[in-house]
């Protein structure tokens, strides 16, 4: 049996991308400003992580206007939420030591 962290998904794995995605995983879709507040990150540092997810195919961008501004809209696409759903199977295995030989 292969030890959990094998399933560890390494693009999800970074803690802001992590962040990005769990934030993400509990609507349809956020406004990039609310997910920048809520993991506590620049504009900047948001763009790049998101840009990551985005390449990999699990963050969907969009564009949408609001008055005479644009704002940019974040989703997670099926594959990004199976990923996820992966990767937290994985740590809950881990964490529950589901991966650790018998001591008996």
């Amino acid at each position: 049996m292969k030890h959990p962290r094998s399933r560890l998904d390494e693009v999800i794995h970074s803690p802001v991308r992590f962040s990005v995605v769990a934030a993400l995983a509990g609507a349809d879709q956020a406004e990039f400003r609310f997910v920048r507040d809520a993991v506590e990150v620049s504009d900047s540092q948001l763009s790049k992580q998101v840009s990551v997810l985005e390449k990999a195919g699990y963050v969907k961008v969009g564009k949408f206007a609001v008055g005479r501004r644009t704002r940019t809209s974040l989703s997670l696409t099926p594959e990004g939420r199976a990923a996820f759903d992966a990767h937290v199977r994985a740590l809950r295995e881990i964490a529950e030591g589901s991966g650790a030989p018998d001591q008996g």
